[in-house]
């Protein structure tokens, strides 16, 4: 499996991050929603991609982790949304800093992509837009 690239549960990564130091491929980090942005730590800007995964549709917890990346850690990187991840949250994801998607398998890639052109704009500040939209008029 050399120079492949592969997306590692931060648990993996901290038990072997010493072999896969000098792996020739790209290691990406894959965030459940039980955890937080702060477990990656210092390596955090040293990643191309962190993937944050919705195990079911009412947990909510990895939009908290992407505006986290965005908003307050500067992370550049992608930011992929995994798991439960359905057409009708695109629009939401889009805003809170998530830039690709893993859309689950029963979802219409083409419907998916109109669903992140729902909405003209957003009333909330987002990573998207800072202010508010009563600040903005």
């Amino acid at each position: 499996v050399l120079n492949k690239n592969f997306i590692v549960p931060i648990r993996f990564w901290e038990t072997y991050k010493l072999e896969i130091e000098g792996y020739s491929g790209q290691i990406a980090i894959w965030l459940d929603s039980d955890e937080t942005v702060s477990d990656i730590g210092p390596e955090l800007h040293s990643f191309p991609l962190i993937a944050l995964n919705f195990p079911v549709f009412s947990d909510g917890r990895s939009y908290t982790n992407a505006r986290e990346l965005r908003g307050h850690l500067n992370y550049q990187g992608e930011i992929r949304a995994i798991g439960d991840v359905l057409r009708d949250q695109l629009f939401y994801m889009s805003r809170c800093g998530f830039n690709t998607f893993a859309i689950r398998h029963d979802q219409d890639s083409n419907a998916c992509i109109q669903a992140l052109s729902d909405f003209s704009t957003g009333y909330q500040a987002s990573t998207v837009e800072a202010e508010p939209l009563f600040r903005r008029f």
